[in-house]
């Protein structure tokens, strides 16, 4: 049944502008293809005739994804066969269900629009399957080919039933209608297609061995299609902004998407053409499995070259796009680096010489000077975070010098200096101001330190002193010594430490503030010279009290020493007294030894008596520093008491031991002469007088010696032990006995006397 004529007229006009654009887009491929595009037509243009006609397809719903649904009715297809004209078989299978009519116009006219000019001048063969399908369909359809394609149809074949159609065909004879068909018709059998069309060119349907997937196909055409389209887009939008980085002031105020993002990724879309390319040599070349070589998307039918020129176009535009895109990248980092360091030098120069300008002072104490520490790390806290700012932008400069270009060093060379010569000035104020700091830190801290000593050294001073001994005094003596030369040593600590300060003070005014800090200077200068001065006069007034100190401590010194010698004076005499009654026994055997050992008496005596005398001249002594101390004698105690008893205790002792010393030497001295006598004159009589003498001297130095020595204070003490007493007096009795036996031989007349008469009563002795 043939279409209505409104509609037929409106798919006239439609199928006719398309074919149109489809026309010029093809004649345009072909020129572009045999390199017969003229002088001066840049790749540029081919790719705006490409995206126009896709325009134009795409409005006139020409594109796969536009009929979609239609096409995967598969209605129509292009195998890739050929007749043996070289031309292209277009095969309609019509199916036993109602065909729409408008699908299949959509897919004719899709179809139609993917071969070459080249390609549809050697005509279409049409094989119409209407093995399936009524007769008028296969009709309608036979004359709607007419309103489509009617100059590019060389031949229609309709493939009939066996039987079915044989008495209808009469009714309309399609050869007689050729002359205003535009093209022939035949009614085949399906076994006698390949009268007119090869084997090979045949899909398996018709009984050839031409291998056909319209899924496999509608699939590469999307994809083909798609990579067109994104490919163009890419390729325009890519110059755009390639050409517009070639003008000489680049719009600044366009968003950075706008100029940097294009609408699809090139990566990916490069990506899908090589895909798309490798696909279609490989089917081109290596033919599909298991049957004869199948090329439906050759470059008849896809224009294969096409790819491969936008590939070419799109690889080419895509790297200058990257070297645009570094360009702007190399831009922006060094105005980001410039505004970076500008921000840096700004602050640095502006806040950060303003907070280190205010802080002139050094504190007039520990307290004070901790306090601007506390606000110089501040201060310092802040300046790190520019400094490191600074390291970061340094880094940055340094590698764009080692892989920048020529042009652009001059400028990064600048910004380095620039950036360094702040930063390094801004550290060295900073770390100067650190040194002032702690020098008036270590400055205030000795000086409190050397206060606090002189603070401890004039409380000893006016502490009264009362020590035990002189030990006590000497060590007293010894610290106070020491803390006078601690206090030395501090005050020349802290002149040194002020001159130091002073120094830095003075090698502030070098600092290129703004405002002018001499007056603060002249108050850190004043504030420290007037610490040392009065730290200078206090310890001159300590040094004052020191030696009046030191005058009087060695006087208690001497008076303790005064004290401790007459007490060893008291005690040395004691020992001279204990060594005269325990010591000094004998009495001598004859009179020679009496009277040396009387001798020694003597000598003893006098060096007791020397002891006794400095122990008083001693004890005088102590009065005499009692009195310039101004305290109570001290000599009124026990030890010139014990002196004089001790000197009187001896004085008894020695006076006794000296007459014993004298009678025994008188004794020896008579008893002797008697005896000499009597043996030189023999005959010559010696007086009784003497002989009396001698009796009466011993019988009282042995009485003496029997007697104990009696001191004023009531107690006594005998010369040594017994047994020396008892060797003395037996001594002198042997003696007397001698003597009174000299008497009896003189009384008897030289007779020798009998033993029993010479018998001594005990009594008389």
């Amino acid at each position: 049944m043939a279409q209505p004529t409104h509609r037929r007229n409106k798919s006239d006009h439609t199928l006719l502008r398309v074919n149109l654009n489809i026309s010029h887009t093809c004649a345009l491929f072909r020129r572009w293809n045999r390199k017969e595009m003229p002088e001066g037509e840049s790749d540029s243009e081919f790719r705006s005739v490409v995206r126009i006609s896709i325009l134009r397809l795409k409005l006139a719903g020409m594109e796969a994804t536009g009929v979609l649904p239609i096409l995967k009715k598969r209605l129509a297809f292009l195998s890739g066969g050929k007749d043996r004209r070289s031309g292209l078989i277009l095969t309609i299978p019509l199916c036993t269900e109602q065909t729409s009519m408008e699908d299949l116009s959509s897919t004719l006219d899709y179809l139609l629009g993917i071969p070459s000019e080249k390609c549809k001048a050697r005509g279409f063969t049409v094989i119409v399957d209407g093995r399936k399908s009524q007769w008028t369909v296969v009709k309608t359809v036979v004359l709607m080919l007419q309103n489509v394609i009617p100059a590019e149809v060389s031949l229609v074949c309709v493939v009939k039933p066996d039987e079915f159609w044989d008495k209808k065909v009469t009714h309309f004879c399609f050869w007689k209608e050729k002359d205003r068909l535009g093209f022939e018709v035949i009614l085949v059998s399906a076994n006698k297609l390949t009268r007119y069309i090869e084997p090979c060119q045949l899909t398996e349907e018709f009984g050839g061995s031409l291998l056909y997937d319209h899924i496999d196909w509608l699939n590469k055409r999307l994809v083909f299609e798609k990579f067109t389209k994104e490919s163009t887009s890419l390729l325009d939008e890519l110059a755009v902004i390639n050409e517009n980085e070639k003008g000489p002031q680049p719009d600044k105020d366009r968003p950075p998407d706008c100029t940097f993002l294009p609408s699809f990724d090139p990566e990916i879309v490069l990506q899908t053409g090589h895909e798309l390319l490798s696909e279609l040599q490989q089917r081109r070349f290596n033919g599909s499995e298991g049957g004869a070589a199948w090329s439906p998307m050759d470059d008849e039918l896809l224009a294969q070259p096409q790819v491969l020129k936008l590939l070419d176009s799109l690889r080419e535009q895509y790297t200058k796009y990257q070297e645009v895109c570094r360009q702007r990248s190399k831009r922006s980092q060094l105005d980001d680096i410039n505004a970076k360091v500008m921000q840096v030098v700004n602050w640095l120069e502006g806040p950060g010489t303003e907070q280190l300008s205010r802080q002139a002072g050094i504190g007039d104490s520990i307290r004070a000077s901790q306090a601007l520490q506390q606000k110089h790390e501040e201060i310092e806290s802040q300046h790190s975070e520019w400094f490191a700012v600074y390291v970061e932008l340094n880094q940055q400069i340094a590698a764009l010098l080692t892989t920048g270009d020529e042009e652009d060093l001059e400028e990064l060379k600048g910004l380095q200096q620039q950036l360094s010569d702040v930063c390094y000035r801004q550290a060295s104020q900073l770390e100067f101001r650190q040194n002032v700091l702690q020098s008036a830190h270590h400055f205030h801290s000795t000086a409190q330190d050397l206060s606090q000593q002189l603070d401890g050294l004039l409380g000893m001073l006016c502490a009264d002193v009362d020590p035990a001994d002189g030990a006590a005094i000497q060590q007293t003596l010894k610290h106070l010594e020491e803390k006078l030369r601690s206090v030395e040593c501090g005050l020349q600590g802290l002149r040194e430490k002020g001159q130091v300060l002073l120094n830095q003070i003075s090698n502030q005014t070098s600092w290129t503030y703004e405002k002018d800090i001499s007056v603060e200077n002249k108050e850190n200068v004043d504030h420290v010279q007037s610490v040392m001065d009065d730290m200078q006069l206090r310890k001159q007034r300590c040094e004052d009290m020191v030696d009046v100190r030191r005058l009087k401590m060695l006087q208690m010194v001497q008076l303790y020493k005064c004290e401790e010698d007459a007490a060893q004076a008291v005690e040395w005499l004691g020992e001279l007294l204990d060594a005269l009654l325990k010591t000094h026994i004998r009495l001598g055997d004859d009179a020679q030894e009496s009277k040396i050992l009387l001798e020694k008496h003597k000598k003893f005596v006098d060096v007791t008596q020397s002891t006794y005398d400095y122990g008083r001249q001693l004890l005088q002594a102590t009065v005499v520093l009692c009195q310039s101390l101004r305290c109570a004698t001290r000599s009124s105690g026990d030890t010139l008491p014990r002196l004089n008893r001790v000197w009187k205790q001896f004085s008894i002792a020695s006076d006794e031991r000296l007459q014993r010393l004298e009678m025994a030497g008188s004794f020896h001295s008579t008893a002797e002469k008697i005896l000499k006598e009597s043996l030189e004159q023999a005959e010559a009589a010696i007086a009784p007088e003497m002989y009396e003498q001698v009796e009466s001297i011993g019988k009282s130095l042995l009485d003496r010696l029997t007697v104990p020595v009696m001191f004023p204070d009531g107690s006594e003490q005998y010369f040594g032990c017994p047994s020396d007493l008892a060797s003395s007096t037996e001594y002198i009795r042997d003696k007397m006995k001698l003597v009174e036996e000299k008497r009896l031989q003189q009384e008897n007349g030289g007779q020798p006397l009998e033993e029993e008469e010479f018998k001594i009563d005990p009594q008389d002795s």
